[in-house]
């Protein structure tokens, strides 16, 4: 696999997802329909700025008592969030989705994530306790707020899983902004902040043209015309 550097990361940990899903576009490295989630996930706390990591995955359950059997300890999934570099972004499946009651995320998850190098998390699930996630800086995108943490608990560790319609594996790296959040294929990873410019560069063509005073429609549909 392809390494990707913290430098590397910190160049699009700022770049609008948008920008980065025009971008990927020009790689032909995907269908166009792939490669992010929908908007049935939301950033909680949108004025927080991009987050960017890679993925530690798991799934949760919270509306029906754990077994012995059927949960992960608490120390084993430190071990697993232990197997992936940091930035890390914790990718939690609720299993409980489309009808989730619990929230795996609070005040606590959120301290003991932050010391262990997580940067924020992205679930189907819910979060809460709002204003202490938002002032500890532990960024959150997530289908719902809810109230209490029921019964949850994490049902296996390190499994791949599917959220918000995005397929996510250990490791892969995890982009979310206020917009949503958007999968960056490692492959391009160093050649996305320049991709990003030269398509903005275009779009600014338009854009200007459009703001210009001697705009008219005849060198709309030329600019137009020389994009395609």
């Amino acid at each position: 696999m392809t390494e990707v550097t913290q430098a590397e990361l910190d160049a699009l940990r700022d770049i609008p997802t948008p920008a980065i899903a025009n971008a990927i576009e020009t790689f032909n490295f995907k269908p166009r329909n792939q490669g992010f989630m929908g908007p049935d996930i939301n950033s909680i706390f949108p004025d927080m700025g991009g987050m960017i990591g890679f993925a530690v995955t798991g799934h949760i359950r919270a509306n029906a008592q754990p077994t012995e059997r059927m949960s992960v300890k608490r120390v084993d999934w430190i071990d697993e969030i232990l197997k992936i570099p940091v930035p890390r972004v914790v990718v939690l499946e609720d299993l409980d989705y489309p009808n989730p009651i619990g929230s795996f995320w609070g005040e606590v998850q959120g301290n003991i994530h932050k010391r262990l190098e997580c940067v924020g998390t992205v679930t189907n699930g819910g979060v809460r306790d709002l204003d202490e996630m938002e002032e500890m800086g532990f960024n959150a995108f997530a289908s719902t707020v809810l109230v209490s943490h029921a019964y949850i608990h994490l049902t296996d560790a390190g499994a791949p899983v599917n959220v918000g319609g995005l397929e996510v594996s250990m490791g892969d790296i995890i982009l979310g902004d206020k917009h949503g959040v958007i999968s960056i294929p490692p492959e391009l990873a160093a050649d996305l902040p320049a991709a990003v410019k030269a398509v903005e560069e275009g779009e600014q063509r338009i854009i200007g043209l459009c703001k210009s005073p001697d705009f008219t429609v005849e060198k709309l549909k030329a600019a137009l015309g020389a994009r395609t």
